[in-house]
């Protein structure tokens, strides 16, 4: 029997991220988390020194962002975090509500028990980070919410769509979750969510999806008519 080692028993293992990776994510969070808010310009140089990355990387992540609708280029104003539209909210939380209702009802109907141990779970991650005042942590634990809903019917593409949206749907869940009374409300309407899949009432495990997303648009409204401009040059 050989005492050789193992080739990959001493690898260096590479970096699973690059660094305008790693700077991506950290201009993302910081926008959808609120330190930059809509309309804060976004000055390069200023970027340079807060990430401690090149410049080239800065252009690299500010064009990313604007892809996904986070950043705007303003003509002779340079890069901002981008005023989100209303009517674009809008939609988002119709495409929510349409698949979110049906992820629901079919997790209702499945008989799965797992399932509600698992949304069970999220929620109580969700209310001790309310109670912790750790919005990052009510965005990670309510995006696993969601996973589970979608992932436990093997709704895959349906989720893919929701999670190519991630990013926008954090930015508005980030001002709706700080607003009074959600984070009591907004757990209760997901407490209800998961009653009706444990009672395996599909209609109304979906009306409840619904409720919760019709509520949640209602606030974004409310928040996005109160947008300030963006700062002037």
């Amino acid at each position: 029997m050989s005492n050789a080692l193992d080739d990959t028993a001493i690898r260096v293992e590479r970096p699973t991220k690059t660094l305008r990776e790693l700077a991506l994510d950290k201009v993302r969070e910081a926008i959808v988390n609120g330190y930059f808010k809509p309309g804060h310009r976004l000055v390069e140089r200023d970027l340079c020194a807060q990430l401690g990355v090149s410049r080239t990387i800065v252009r690299e992540v500010l064009r990313h962002l604007e892809s996904e609708g986070l950043v705007a280029n303003l003509p002779n104003k340079g890069p901002i975090v981008a005023l989100l539209d209303p009517n674009e909210a809008k939609q988002i939380y119709e495409i929510r509500g349409a698949l979110e209702g049906m992820a629901a009802r079919l997790c209702a109907e499945s008989g799965d028990a797992s399932i509600v141990a698992e949304l069970e779970k999220s929620l109580i991650g969700i209310r001790n980070s309310y109670r912790d005042k750790d919005m990052p942590g009510v965005l990670t634990h309510t995006s696993t919410f969601y996973h589970t809903l979608f992932g436990k019917v093997d709704r895959h593409v349906a989720w893919g769509v929701v999670n190519l949206l991630t990013v926008r749907i954090n930015h508005l869940r980030s001002m709706t979750i700080k607003t009074e009374n959600r984070n009591i409300e907004g757990p209760a309407q997901m407490e209800r969510i998961i009653e009706a899949i444990r009672k395996g009432d599909g209609p109304g495990a979906y009306q409840a999806a619904i409720d919760h997303v019709t509520h949640a648009a209602a606030i974004a409204e409310k928040v996005l008519s109160s947008q300030a401009a963006p700062p002037q040059a």
